[in-house]
């Protein structure tokens, strides 16, 4: 997969600040990774309690589950595609 470069002075002129929305992106990007490893872990969890009678049968199909995870777009590729889109809002938390 190619690498894209992105315009940042692009980015900051429709609204905010660009580095904002690099933290944002970021941010959104770990969101995304630590969602994406929690289900797979959820599905890979569903093997660990057979015994080894069907172990070539439960490692192929764990294989394939985990060669569809990394199909995926990065988490960063995402988040990109994301803010570009308008998809991801952010807001600073309230002052007391």
């Amino acid at each position: 997969m190619p690498i894209k470069t992105l315009n940042l002075d692009d980015m900051g002129k429709k609204d905010g600040n660009k580095y904002e929305k690099i933290v944002v992106m970021s941010k959104r990007a770990r969101q995304i990774a630590a969602q994406e490893k929690m289900e797979l872990d959820e599905k890979l969890k569903y093997f660990e309690g057979f015994e080894d009678e069907d172990e070539f049968t439960f490692n192929e199909e764990q294989e394939r589950i985990s060669k569809s995870f990394e199909q995926l777009p990065h988490a960063t590729q995402r988040s990109v595609d994301e803010m570009l889109e308008g998809k991801v809002t952010y807001r600073y938390p309230e002052k007391d």
